[in-house]
Order: C-alpha cells, then structure tokens, then sequence
C-alpha cells in the first residue's frame, strides 16, 4: 500500500469535509444537478477522448496509485548478482525452476534458459517494456484528461445556473436553487481535477516511471549475463541505477573491504 497516496487524498477530503461540517448545513452542498453536470459530464467528455477499452482500462490502472510495490534497486541488483554467479558457475539451465522477485524478470531468465540470444532477449523485452509503458501512460492521460476536463465542466454548470438565475429574476424563490447549482458545480469540478484526478495521473506517471527503469536493470542484467561478463562487472555496471546517496554508499563499503 502506498500511504503516501492515501494519506494524500483522504487527508485532503476530511479537511474538506471537516470546514463543510463545521460550517452550515452539510446538506446544502449537495446538489443533485451539479452532481449530473459535472461528475457525468465529465466522465463522458472523457470517455469521447478515449477508447471504452482505454477508458475503462484507466480505473484499473488507477489501483497502482494506492497499492504498487517494486522491489528495492539494491536488492534487485544482488538478487541479479546472485544469478550472475549461478549463470557462471553452473550455467544457465542452473536458473531454471529459480524463484524470483519480477514477473519480468522471469521471462527474461526462462528466455536465458531457452538459449536465446543477448539481441533477442534485448530485443524482445524492449519490446515488453515499451507495452507496460503504454499501458500505464495510457491511464495517466485518461485521468489528466479528467483533471482537465472537470473543472470546464463545473464552469459550464455555472454558466447554466447563472442563466437560470437571470432569467428568472422576478421569482426570488428560484435564484437560490440556480445560484446553488452555479457555486456548487464550479466546487465540484474544482475538488475533482485537484484532489482526484490530477494527483493520481501524477502518481500513474511515477509508477511508470520506474517501473520502466527497474526493467531496464533487469534488461542490462540479463544482457550481460548472455554475454558471459564477470558478475562483479555487472554490479558495478547495475550500480548506476542507485541514487548518487546509495552508491556513494556502496563505494565506500567496498573501499572499507579492500
């Protein structure tokens, strides 16, 4: 679970909630027409950006938001280091039937083991990693177009209350429902793109990200496991990936050892 994406977007809708409270009635922002513009309005003016598929794949991506997990980079360089050794030792069939941490890099070993190619195997799992980049990329836009689309919906909506508002000036009972509608769906459309949607194409964009960089490393590994290297080449090599703190690190650990 990612808390910071929980803690983020509930953290801000109980301090939305909390100043609603505390304040009138709760009752009055509620407005079943805002609600009908805004939240339908927008879902369908970005279901026209979209394909259904696309669409409808975007609400399952959006579950990596709040609950995604990626090995740590220094315990996937070991672990790969791990396999180096295997690799050199008792030779790639030596992998076979190996539990392993990534999916992805699974396929590559079994691919390892299938005596297949560095090109190949570079090759083909480029290919893979280019698909889960589009993938993820495509449910970040899904939500950025929500992000972007609500809030013109929430004008939208207030523009029609206005209008409402105006041409009904000689019954004072129907300026209070139409400005409702006006102020409530300009606060809807607001809370969506800002509190929702925005923050979790952001956080879809991160995922991505490094999950495209952490089968990067895998792809780097595997390449040079292919080739015969010296597993103490390649963590050196995969040593790259860690932030400047970790390597920095690291290098000091080994200088201690020399």
């Amino acid at each position: 679970m990612d808390f910071a994406t929980l803690i983020g977007l509930v953290g801000a809708l109980m301090l939305i909630a909390s100043a609603v409270i505390l304040g009138v009635s709760p009752d009055v922002f509620l407005n079943p027409a805002s609600l009908l513009i805004v939240v339908g309005g927008s879902l369908l003016v970005v279901l026209a950006k979209f394909s259904f598929p696309q669409f409808l794949d975007a609400f399952k991506v959006a579950a990596r938001a709040f609950k995604f997990k990626l090995p740590e980079t220094q315990a996937s360089i070991e672990e790969l280091v791990e396999i180096a050794q295997i690799a050199r030792k008792e030779g790639v069939l030596g992998l076979e039937g190996r539990e392993l941490s990534s999916p992805f890099l699974a396929q590559g070993i079994q691919m390892l083991v299938d005596g297949q190619t560095a090109d190949t195997i570079k090759q083909l799992l480029n290919k893979e990693r280019l698909m889960t980049l589009d993938h993820n990329r495509s449910g970040a836009k899904v939500f950025s177009a929500l992000a972007d689309v609500a809030p013109a919906m929430g004008m939208i909506g207030t523009l029609i209350g206005l209008v409402q508002m105006l041409s009904n000036m000689e019954d004072p009972k129907s300026i209070g429902p139409a400005m409702a509608v006006a102020l409530l769906t300009t606060l809807y459309g607001a809370m969506i793109a800002t509190m929702i949607a925005s923050p979790i194409a952001d956080k879809l964009s991160l995922r991505m990200t490094e999950e495209a960089r952490m089968q990067s490393l895998y792809i780097d590994a595997l390449v040079a496991i292919q080739e015969g290297t010296n597993p103490r080449i390649i963590e050196q090599m995969l040593s790259s990936y860690l932030p400047p703190k970790e390597r920095a690190k690291n290098g000091e650990a080994e200088a201690a050892g020399g």
